[in-house]
């Protein structure tokens, strides 16, 4: 099965773009740790870069050359490159992508408050550093390119391919159930991989580890369904707008 090398190309740079759209975004929340550097930023920042392009020309081959094999893709771009009309398509995602989106960012906002009222608040030494809005924003694209083809791309479709393997349907396609693990699984362990970063700000309480899984995975959940049903760009969307509610609406609404 061949790889469609040009759009391996298109997701490479977008990645690219979204890890440098996220810096300044970082550099805010974490500049007393980076003044500590033993080499100049500019360093640091350029290694961040090259690290951050092998692994994502890695997980993209690794993404899309299963994913043809399980039945998942990108329909837009995919039909783009080989010349289909597209237009009609992305206007029917649109609304159900950013609807969700938007539904995520404010599920999220809710079940933080009501972790916070159980007593689960994260008091962080960074809470008095509230990035711009516009940083938020520029963070949003890495969300919705990077953390897309990392979480549904690459683990979600490696895991429906994994099950696909242990049992498919008698057509030869992954099974509802195999598909909702992979979901859930890649939601989790997106949740489970910020466990380390909360550990660094705050002990790591039950409740804490509770509120870090779920306030990540939640909406992991939706943008895996919508990468199943509609495709990776329909779940690109959809995060890119949780996080335009999470990391712009929110905090400009707190600043008034």
């Amino acid at each position: 099965m061949k790889t469609n090398w040009k759009l391996f190309i298109i997701l490479l740079i977008a990645s690219i773009f979204g890890t440098i759209a996220v810096f300044p975004y970082t550099l805010t929340l974490e500049w007393n740790v980076l003044q500590n550097l033993q080499v100049p930023l500019y360093v640091f920042l350029t290694g961040q870069i090259i690290q951050t392009t092998i692994m994502f020309a890695v997980v993209i081959l690794i993404g899309l050359f299963l994913a043809k094999k399980v039945g998942l893709g990108l329909p837009i771009l995919e039909g783009w490159l080989e010349g289909k009309e597209v237009k009609s398509y992305l206007k029917s995602i649109l609304g159900i992508s950013i609807g969700l989106g938007i539904l995520a960012g404010i599920l999220i906002t809710g079940l933080d408050y009501l972790f916070s009222f159980a007593g689960a608040t994260i008091n962080v030494a960074q809470a008095s550093v509230n990035p711009p809005v516009w940083q938020g924003f520029l963070a949003s694209f890495y969300g919705g390119i990077n953390e897309e083809i990392l979480l549904r791309l690459f683990l979600m479709t490696l895991l429906v391919w994994i099950f696909f393997k242990i049992k498919k349907t008698s057509e030869g396609k992954p099974t509802k159930t195999g598909v909702w693990l992979a979901i859930i699984l890649a939601a989790v362990f997106f949740g489970i991989g910020h466990l380390p970063a909360v550990m660094t700000i705050t002990s790591l309480t039950p409740l804490v580890v509770v509120r870090t899984i779920i306030l990540n995975a939640a909406g992991g959940i939706i943008f895996g369904w919508l990468y199943w049903k509609k495709g990776l760009e329909s779940a690109m969307i959809s995060h890119f707008s949780a996080d335009i509610v999470l990391h712009v609406i929110v905090p400009f609404l707190v600043l008034m």
